[in-house]
């Protein structure tokens, strides 16, 4: 008869439970995986099926799971997991607050699309962006290099209750949302500012003009032909946003000093 005690209970409970606390946290945070349209079934058992992988190699503390230090440890896993998660979003927070910049300037501002990612309505060209980014993440396997991120952050940060990491570097990380905005988007404003300035050049020497009929059309043209021209340079652009987001994850996931 197979007998088992409490103190084997917990053990395996632990061995199971904290690492999948920062699995599933990262997993309900992240781009692609943390996006609404994931049903929640899928993104607990992909944190399972990635818990149980690594799970046995990890080294986990003698600690009651149902004991305060427990309970805290727990939350501090899930933290840790939520943080990872948003530095890797900011990325794509940044190249879809580029593409709302690009079509106010092109006079789309009012063009409203549905984002899955965010769960609600953006400019039309934030969205296209962001598929295009997506895209651009699943073809270089970001997603794998992001799961392998995570795995390396248990090395980093082991499940001991010890020092956690660097929180302020998610802060500090928000200032990545303007620059990948400012990048992307500097091209075709500074592009369409020369566009406008022509038009207020033409409207001064013509005041019959109807500048409202022959501007946007003539802007919304540019716009498009710009952008158009540009797609070639945006993936270089995005690979290295990709690296900066790794990276700041790894940075997480690393105890402060």
């Amino acid at each position: 008869m197979i007998t088992l005690t409490s103190l084997q209970l917990n053990g395996w409970l632990a061995l199971m439970l904290w690492p999948f606390a920062r699995i599933l946290a990262l997993l309900a945070t992240a781009p692609l995986t943390g996006s609404a349209q994931v049903p929640a079934p899928v993104k607990i058992g992909l944190a399972i099926l990635i818990t149980a992988v690594i799970a046995p190699t990890l080294t986990i503390p003698a600690i009651d799971p149902g004991s305060g230090e427990g309970l805290l440890l727990l939350a501090r896993e899930t933290a840790l997991g939520i943080a990872m998660g948003l530095a890797m979003r900011l990325v794509f927070a940044g190249i879809t607050a580029a593409g709302d910049v690009i079509g106010l300037q092109m006079g789309l501002g009012f063009a409203q699309f549905y984002d899955p990612q965010s769960n609600g309505q953006v400019p039309v060209l934030g969205q296209y962006l962001n598929l295009l980014a997506t895209l651009t993440f699943l073809s270089l396997n970001g997603h794998l290099v992001m799961i392998s991120t995570l795995i390396e952050s248990f090395h980093s940060v082991p499940v001991d209750g010890g020092a956690a990491g660097q929180w302020l570097l998610i802060a500090q990380s928000g200032s990545m949302v303007m620059r990948a905005a400012i990048l992307l988007a500097l091209p075709l404003v500074g592009t369409l500012l020369v566009v406008n300035a022509a038009l207020g050049v033409l409207t001064r020497s013509a005041p019959q003009l109807n500048i409202f009929a022959i501007g946007f059309p003539i802007t919304l043209g540019v716009g498009f032909f710009a952008l158009m021209m540009s797609l070639q340079y945006c993936v270089p652009v995005f690979e290295r946003l990709f690296e900066a987001g790794f990276g700041n994850m790894l940075q997480v996931s690393i105890p402060g000093r």
